[in-house]
């Protein structure tokens, strides 16, 4: 904020609800079955989940690992003491994206 209002840049906020739905897992996570879904005759039977849930443990890591590879396809360089803030440089022009 204060490179912002030194430099007279431009500012853009974003918010993403939905952001950590849908992420896929890398690790196998299994849940009960949520009440109202269960299945009679299976009732100790659990779900292996696919894709991430909120207040999943490993949502925000998976989501993190998903735009790190995502936004460096596109150019934009990580910043090795922040690893939240990504740059990208061209043609005398510049973009900082801090999550």
């Amino acid at each position: 904020m204060a490179l912002v209002a030194h430099f007279d840049l431009e500012l853009h906020q974003m918010y993403v609800k939905k952001a950590f739905l849908n992420i896929d897992l890398e690790e196998d996570v299994y849940m009960k079955q949520p009440k109202g879904f269960i299945m009679e005759g299976k009732e100790n039977m659990g779900c292996h989940l696919k894709k991430s849930i909120y207040g999943l443990r490993q949502a925000s890591r998976q989501w993190y690992i998903k735009f790190n590879d995502t936004i460096k396809r596109f150019g934009f360089q990580e910043n090795v003491e922040d690893n939240c803030i990504y740059a990208k440089f061209k043609h005398g022009k510049y973009i900082f994206l801090i999550l």
